[in-house]
């Protein structure tokens, strides 16, 4: 089995801290600081994805919703907190590679979702990545 990166790790904590948030509200990070390998993961990084993901949770979901064949409030907390993260980076931070965010997201989706629900996830995200940064999947694609 492969090694996690801090920056996986980050992602995986900042997953579970939103989906505790959803569940019960409160205070996203200090749940995640609470987390069991926060000592060793990119903390920048989470601490960046949950801030951002809660300041900005109802303008992700709107970016979201026309993508997706039912209402954002019935996907699971898992696929909601997965589209988050994944909507948040491809929207703020433009640096990371819209191939390394839904990469990303689809080990999440594997790692803590449902059976298939990393493909739902990989195919809102790759609309959304269309729609946020055309200029970046148009030069994959033709890379490609």
């Amino acid at each position: 089995m492969a090694l996690k990166t801090p920056r996986r790790r980050a992602r995986e904590i900042a997953m579970q801290a939103l989906y505790a948030w959803q569940l019960a509200g409160g205070d996203a990070l200090a749940e995640a600081r609470a987390m069991d390998g926060w000592d060793r993961c990119d903390q920048d990084l989470a601490v960046l994805l949950l801030q951002g993901v809660v300041r900005r949770a109802a303008d992700l979901e709107k970016h979201l919703a026309p993508l997706i064949d039912r209402k954002f409030a019935e996907l699971s907390p898992v696929e909601r907190a997965v589209l988050y993260i994944g909507a948040f980076e491809l929207a703020e931070r433009p640096e990371t590679p819209f191939r390394v965010v839904l990469n990303e997201a689809v080990e999440l989706g594997k790692a803590f979702g449902g059976t298939d629900g990393y493909k739902f996830v990989n195919g809102v995200l790759e609309k959304l990545a269309g729609a946020l940064r055309a200029e970046e999947l148009a030069r994959f694609r033709r890379s490609a």
